[in-house]
């Protein structure tokens, strides 16, 4: 009997023992994922103008320092093609437009989160050559005695104010709507001077820096970098383009999950912060919006 009960007891122990041994484990498991949880990568979805391409670079980096959590996907583009694409349902979380009319239009539609527009910077449109190109182009006014012409389209911003800017300076028609001209248009009104429509700033700027172009508008901002290749013929003026604000907002994110959400709002409250403007700046752009 007695070793019957010493039995017992010590089949008690040891399945008391096992119990306790789980529970450790189970309680270890659990902190193993909280940590994990707290971890977890959260990535966001940023649309910006080419032009922005390489200072956001920059601020994604600065921004991850304190924020390693949050993955930043950047799609860079013309802001025309940017919006087409927020239209057609791509998913994204910030919209950061070279120009306030594509702004509009993503408000006007209902895809913009209400209240959270901001006004960013202010660029220039500049008229730009390879260095010792020897081209007789001095600005706009004159373009037409250029070889050829790298000329971003009416729907992209900068091929927008190209197109404003030549109606103030009577070069061509005064139609009220720059983005509707056409490339064929600007070449008939130049006399014929060979064009090279691009889809964005950055090909612009890549068809001069590579000398497939003579010349070609881009912004002030996008010669950063290229100081040492290209030679700036000409800032045009505000009175002529009209000022060049870029504007950023939230999206709206249906498939955004609260973390994203808090992520974008976050990552957007640094975009417009003073430590973000000294960046800008540093990249040529204005902050004086």
């Amino acid at each position: 009997m007695r070793r019957r009960i010493l039995a017992v007891i010590l089949i008690s122990v040891m399945l008391f023992s096992m119990v306790g041994c789980t529970g450790d484990a189970e309680e270890s498991a659990g902190g193993a994922g909280g940590t994990a949880e707290s971890g977890k990568t959260t990535e966001i979805q940023v649309f910006i103008a080419a032009s922005l391409n390489t200072v956001m670079t920059e601020l994604a980096d600065l921004y991850n320092e304190d924020h390693p959590e949050v993955k930043i996907i950047y799609n860079a583009d013309s802001s025309g093609t940017l919006l087409t694409q927020i239209r057609e349902g791509y998913e994204c979380d910030i919209f950061f437009s070279a120009a306030q009319k594509q702004m509009d239009d993503l408000e006007a539609d209902g895809l913009m989160v209400e209240g959270t527009r901001a006004d960013v910077v202010n660029n220039q449109v500049v008229v730009v050559t390879l260095k010792d190109s020897g081209t007789k182009v001095t600005g706009l006014e004159d373009l037409d005695k250029a070889e050829s012409i790298a000329l971003a389209g009416g729907s992209v911003p900068v091929g927008k104010y190209t197109r404003q800017a030549l109606m103030n300076l009577s070069i061509l028609p005064d139609t009220g709507e720059p983005d509707k001209i056409t490339t064929e248009e600007v070449f008939e009104a130049l006399g014929g001077v060979e064009i090279s429509e691009q889809d964005n700033v950055s090909k612009v700027l890549t068809a001069v820096a590579e000398g497939s172009c003579e010349v070609g508008t881009t912004y002030y901002s996008d010669t950063y970098g290229y100081e040492d290749d290209l030679d700036i013929l000409q800032t045009v003026s505000y009175d002529l383009t009209g000022d060049v604000i870029y504007p950023v907002a939230r999206v709206v994110n249906e498939e955004a999950d609260e973390a994203q959400t808090a992520a974008a709002e976050d990552f957007l409250e640094f975009i417009l912060s003073d430590e973000a403007k000294a960046v800008f700046e540093s990249y040529y752009f204005d902050t004086d919006v």
